[in-house]
Order: C-alpha cells, then structure tokens, then sequence
C-alpha cells in the first residue's frame, strides 16, 4: 500500500478516545485499529510486536548498520474529542491548483485563510466532507511511521534499532499512563505527530487544570431575602477577578492563558472547570497563585466560605529536558536541511506525549505531519508532505550514530 492507502486505511477506524471514561483505554474501540497495526509490523518482520491490554502496540525493527544508538518512533491512534472520528468520508483533491476547496455547503477551505494550502499547490490534499474531523492527527503520523519501515524494510535501508510504539488516549491527556518503560529501550524517541514538515516542537505548556466548586443555599425567592446565597452569582464574580487578557482569545505564541472549559450550575451548586497554561514556569505558578488568593478572598467576603479550589498540574514544559541532550535536535535539523527544508521551531501551545515522557527519562521532541487544522472539519492532510517526512525520517535514521 502507499502512504495515501494506509492514511485512508487508519482514518476509516473510529478511534475516538473519551475523557469521561476512568478505563484503560478509555475506549474499546481504540483496539480495532491496534489490532491492524500489529499485523502490519508482524508481516514487516518486526520483532516483539505486541498490543498489551492497555492498548498500545509495540514493536522492535532490529538495526542493520552495527550502530549501537537505538532509538523510538511514536504515535497516537485516538483522535480528538471535539468532532466525531465516526464514518469519516474522505475528499480526495489531487494536483490541488490553489483555489478555494468547497467541503460543503458551509465550510470552505480558503489559502486566504488557511495560509499552509499556498505550498500544497500540485500536490494530493484529504479533506474531510463537513461531517467528522479527518483524523490526521495522528494517523497521518503512524501512516509515515509505518510507511517508513515498509521502505527500510524492503529496500534494506541503513538504520540502528528502532523501537515503535502506537499509544491510545493521546488526546485526553492519558498518553503515556501506561506505557512501557521497561519494554521500550530507546536512548531517546519522536512523536510524528502533525503540524508543518519543517518543524521541530521541544517546547510545550506547563499545564494544570483547576475545579472550582462554589456551594450556595436555595431558598424560595419569594422569601429570599438575606437567605438564599446564589452560587452562580459567586462563581461569575470569580471568573471576573481573573485577567480577562489571559483568556486563549487574547494570547499567542509564549503568552500563558487561562481558560474556562466547562461551567455548571444551579443556585445551590456550581462548578467551573478551567485549564491554565504559561511556558514560563514562574508565571504558571503566579497563575495558579492568583487562582488561591481569588479563592481566599471570596472565603473571607462571605461567611460560609462557598469556594472549593483543587488544582492539578498535568504535565511540564519539556524544553530544559531536551537541551540537556542537543543531539536529540541535532539529528532531525541535519535530516530537514538535507531533504532541502529549513527546520522551524514554534512552542506547542498545548501539550505532548512526548513531554510526559520526557520527564519519564525518554527524551522525546516532536516532528511534523503534514497535516493541519487539527481537531474539526477544517482538517486536511497532504500526502506530498507525507511522503516527504518518509524521506526525513528515513535520512535522519542513517545519520544516527
């Protein structure tokens, strides 16, 4: 199969995780494609392929070029939350001239836009159909990662030993929970997983989230007075003691956010669920601290201290972790400029796999896809960036030592 067979293959697995679920994965379902993983790196020969019963496939291809670096290739099978991966119909647009792509009636995928489709010009593009997102993000990286084996395979390529691992639950931060440390010897790894071909990511959020239960008392408003303490009222006053300018709609680049994700309420119960985000670590933590001096505050105007904060950091900027190790970078940067691409290198502002692992003790940048617009019906893949991260990896792997 080529490259634009296998994405089509993958996409048509719906592998929606779910972050509502406490299972391990998080949905079943995830085990369709992992099973169709598994055959594929069996009949390339790999060794010790296995799906465990958490759901991640693993896999070793021995090295053939007495290099004793091994390292990892990594990406997810789950997609994203926001949009159905469920009966995805793919567009297939090949030799894409440059104009506006209709997707349907009301979705239309524009260069004026979508300034990425100006390099796409002559090139295969998957789109989906308005209904589902694509599900590039990560397919389209275990596409190139399989792809990538297939012609190290056949055409007996020089490579050190390469470990492969598929994970679930990428998507709603449950990646790495279970993975194998002790089965997955690699010096140090890559998640392929999306974004331009040019870059490297090695900088994410640090991230937590913060739950803030306000409890109120319901009494009849007809004899309300000095009584009823309305906990939706609070809970508002405590979103607008926050840096409205600290709202994702009003940041960029390294500028931190926190985000209101989710709100529920009634007079006498209301929960609001944010997500707070800063790639500085100083500022993350003034970030948090005003979250507990707003909390203080609103206890100490009212006498029944309504607030309940709990805070939970999630995962941390992997970026010192990486420059401990400069050739982790150095590798993916030779492999780019020789394939005739100038590396790129933008902070994720969101999190990684390869973060939590990082801080794990397997050092783990992140390279591109080819794909773009993650996470809705805006998604689209490019199978020319595809096949030309095939070339990168494949270059990268020869220059290991």
């Amino acid at each position: 199969m080529s490259i634009k067979d296998k994405f089509l293959t993958y996409i048509s697995y719906d592998t929606q995780s779910d972050p509502d679920s406490n299972s391990y994965p998080s949905t079943k379902k995830q085990f369709a494609l992992a099973e169709v993983l598994v055959n594929e790196l069996k009949e390339l020969g790999l060794q010790q392929v296995m799906c465990d019963e958490f759901c991640y496939v693993y896999g070793i291809l021995p090295g053939n070029n007495n290099v004793s670096t091994k390292i990892g290739l990594i990406a997810h099978m789950d997609t994203a939350t926001e949009v159905t991966g469920k009966n995805v119909n793919p567009q297939i647009i090949d030799k894409y001239d440059g104009s506006d792509i209709k997707i349907d009636e009301n979705h239309l995928l524009s260069p004026k836009e979508y300034p990425s489709l100006n390099k796409a010009i002559g090139h295969t593009l998957i789109t989906t159909d308005g209904k589902t997102l694509l599900g590039a993000d990560d397919k389209a990286g275990i596409a190139i990662i399989m792809e990538t084996l297939e012609k190290l395979v056949k055409e007996n390529l020089p490579h050190p030993t390469i470990y492969v691992c598929f994970t679930p639950d990428e998507e709603i931060g449950r990646g790495t929970d279970k993975f194998n440390y002790d089965f997955f010897q690699a010096d140090f790894a890559y998640t392929i997983d999306g974004g331009d071909t040019s870059l490297i990511n090695f900088e994410n959020f640090n991230a937590a989230s913060a739950v803030v239960e306000v409890t109120g008392l319901s009494i009849h408003p007809g004899s309300a007075k000095d009584k009823m303490i309305n906990s939706q009222h609070i809970a508002m006053e405590f979103h607008s003691l926050l840096d409205t300018q600290m709202r994702p709609e009003h940041t960029s680049g390294y500028q931190g956010f926190n985000h209101l994700n989710n709100m529920e309420g009634s007079v006498e119960k209301t929960t609001l669920n944010y997500i707070i985000r800063n790639h500085n670590m100083n500022e993350f933590k003034k970030q948090m601290e005003d979250f507990r001096n707003i909390e203080n505050f609103l206890n100490h105007k009212y006498p029944t201290k309504p607030i309940k904060l709990t805070i939970t950091e999630s995962y941390l900027n992997m970026r010192e972790l990486v420059l401990s190790k400069p050739i982790v970078l150095e590798y993916p940067i030779k492999a780019l400029k020789r394939c005739k691409i100038e590396p790129s290198f933008d902070p994720i502002r969101g999190g990684t796999d390869g973060a939590r692992l990082s801080f794990g003790g397997l050092i783990t940048p992140n390279l591109g896809t080819g794909s773009y617009n993650h996470h809705g019906v805006m998604e689209y893949a490019d199978i020319d960036e595809m096949n030309k991260m095939v070339e990168v990896v494949i270059t990268m792997l020869s220059i290991i030592e």
